[in-house]
């Protein structure tokens, strides 16, 4: 019975067989895909690589043999050694603030409403080029602060507190009653109560008067008082005016600061009026009036950004402007994934919110902060465009990083065995930094 049911059975199905590829094995399939890329590869990242490692030994026609002759010159050149310690503020410095504003900004916005517009702002200026970037700053920390954004801003805050004064270029006229005195003017002789003063300064454009500033007037005697005026003694038109007196064109030192001095002491001051009038009490009979130095300080004209001392950390501030959105928009698809469990669990528990962003948010977020550090170190080791666009080159030696002394000593020095060994030199540096961020990638994924 069996095998009668068994002879009756359908014939079950036939065993596979293995199929064989029209191109052949599978690895060849591969490799035919491949083949353009590795082509690619090999000519423009393994063949240069090669090639500038050759170099790097020759000397700079290339036709003799330099040894280590090159690398040596890594650490004695004072170009190279600039561009060094450039490089270690760069490292240390960038990705650290440009993760550090990532951090905050990804928190912060998820908990107001405007987060998504918030979010498209500061990521923006990373669609903009690092050579437009550069050009942008260039104009942003020019030393004017008619066009400089950032010393525009600067002098306003410090002129709201310590006002500039609009008599920087004035100075007595011929046969004036006024000599130097420490940045100021003094009178040459004593003045006396009821005798009016005459102080008149040439040299103050038009346009650069108060905007209080009034006809000039002469003062008038008042008995047991110092009287006087100070005014712009200048009238145009050939034999026009007459010197050391008001005439009706003329315009008043409004705000001039006038002190009276016996035996090096100020024992009154005022300031003048509208017209160039002033009036100082009885104490100031017998003294000599005094113009002080503050009257003519030039006007303050901000921060020299791009000036040695501070045109790295200036260049450095332009870089974050541009990466921390980039910071920003990987740290909050990590917060994304952090659970919410743990963030209410230490709230429940009296935890404050500093001591949740510190304590739990952070550490969780710690390897994506990884990840975002090291693709900026990486990153930053190899800046270029916005030190050569926006360092003036004036102010560029201080600015030197390894990137763009490559490029001087190749180009603009024809040192190509020099510039050969800078490459090589950077991609020892950053070959760390890349085995690092593979590394903690591949733990991840193991995760």
């Amino acid at each position: 019975m069996a095998s009668a049911a068994a002879a009756g059975a359908p014939p079950g199905p036939a065993a596979p067989r293995g199929r064989k590829s029209v191109t052949g094995t599978r690895r060849t399939v591969a490799a035919l895909f491949l083949l353009p890329a590795l082509v690619l590869l090999g000519a423009l990242v393994v063949y240069p690589i090669g090639y500038s490692l050759v170099r790097s030994f020759y000397n700079a026609s290339g036709d003799g043999f330099a040894g280590f002759d090159n690398y040596t010159a890594l650490f004695t050149d004072d170009g190279i050694r600039t561009a060094l310690k450039n490089n270690v503020l760069w490292v240390v410095f960038a990705p650290t603030i440009a993760t550090a504003l990532g951090l905050v900004f990804a928190v912060l916005t998820e908990r107001v409403r405007w987060g998504t517009a918030f979010k498209l702002v500061v990521f923006m200026p990373m669609a903009i080029s690092m050579l437009a970037a550069g050009i942008i700053f260039r104009l942003v920390y020019d030393q004017d602060p008619d066009k400089g954004v950032a010393n525009a801003v600067w002098v306003g805050v410090h002129d709201t507190f310590a006002q500039s004064s609009a008599f920087p270029k004035a100075h007595p006229g011929r046969d004036s009653p006024l000599r130097p005195d420490q940045g100021g003017f003094v009178t040459k002789a004593p003045v006396r109560a009821g005798h009016p003063v005459t102080l008149p300064l040439v040299g103050v454009a038009p346009d650069q008067l108060p905007d209080d500033a009034g006809k000039a007037a002469a003062a008038q005697a008042r008995p047991g008082k110092v009287t006087g005026s100070t005014w712009q003694d200048f009238t145009r038109g050939k034999g026009v005016g007459r010197l050391g007196a008001p005439d009706p064109s003329e315009v008043g030192y409004a705000g001039m600061r006038i002190e009276a001095v016996k035996d090096g002491k100020v024992v009154a001051s005022t300031k003048a009026s509208g017209d160039g009038t002033f009036t100082l009490p009885a104490a100031a009979d017998g003294a000599l009036l005094r113009l002080p130095a503050g009257n003519f300080r030039e006007p303050y004209n901000g921060v020299d950004w791009l000036g040695p001392a501070l045109v790295t950390p200036s260049i450095i501030g332009s870089y974050v402007w541009m990466w921390a959105g980039f910071a920003m928009v990987l740290i909050a698809a990590g917060l994304a994934g952090v659970p919410r469990e743990l963030l209410e669990a230490a709230r429940v528990d009296g935890a404050t919110e500093w001591q949740v962003f510190r304590k739990v948010t952070v550490p969780l977020l710690a390897p994506v902060l990884a990840v975002v550090a090291v693709t900026l170190m990486i990153n930053v080791l190899k800046v270029f465009d916005l030190v050569f666009i926006i360092a003036p080159g004036s102010s560029q030696d201080d600015a030197n990083v390894l990137a763009l002394e490559l490029y001087r000593k190749g180009f603009a020095e024809d040192q190509p065995g020099i510039a050969s060994a800078i490459s090589v030199f950077l991609l020892l540096l950053v070959i760390p930094v890349m085995l690092f961020n593979v590394r903690r990638l591949r733990r991840e994924v193991r995760r």
